[in-house]
């Protein structure tokens, strides 16, 4: 179990059933993708025999979801941080003045670990990363990535493998 001691900004405690736990899945995926499933706020590490690691995340405005099929292509430790051009526009009193980037460290909204999803060779600017604000876990929040408490994004970053396959599952208001 991961330790919580990276969860608990500004006092705020993880509630027990956000805690990563196994579930049994009821379809196969093969061992090692990510599957997020954003009308439940659950992101799955899929595990052999019809299992996986459930985590509770905070996923995006329904507006900003990219469902699709990426290939995790880059890992890193306390990220460096640049809001993407889209967000600057969308709200640049927030935002603007990180144009130039923020280093990694524990103030940076990207928290302690991001995995970086893409398209073939194109960076989609969409990632899976921890936050300096854990009360959002559960909501929809995000710019368009997933977010997960510290404690539980370094737990996923050291069981998921460079070249998994992550499916971002579409929303139910995006389906036809």
């Amino acid at each position: 179990m991961p330790n919580a001691t990276l969860a608990h900004a500004k006092g705020y405690s993880v509630p027990p059933e956000h805690a990563p736990r196994i579930v049994e899945m009821d379809q196969y995926f093969a061992d090692g993708e990510i599957h997020v499933d954003p009308n439940f706020y659950a992101l799955y590490l899929t595990l052999p025999d019809y299992k996986a690691w459930r985590y509770t995340v905070a996923v995006s405005q329904p507006a900003l979801w990219e469902p699709g099929t990426y290939t995790l292509k880059w890992k890193a430790e306390w990220p460096r941080w640049r809001p993407t051009n889209a967000m600057i526009r969308r709200n640049p009193g927030k935002y603007a003045k990180y144009r130039n980037g923020m280093p990694g460290g524990p103030g940076n909204p990207l928290g302690a670990r991001a995995l970086y999803l893409f398209d073939g060779d194109r960076d989609t600017f969409l990632r899976i990363h921890g936050t300096t604000q854990p009360w959002t876990i559960g909501t929809a929040s995000s710019n368009g990535c997933a977010r997960m408490v510290n404690d539980h994004v370094i737990h996923l970053f050291d069981r998921v493998q460079k070249g998994a396959r992550v499916v971002l599952h579409p929303r139910f208001d995006q389906v036809a």
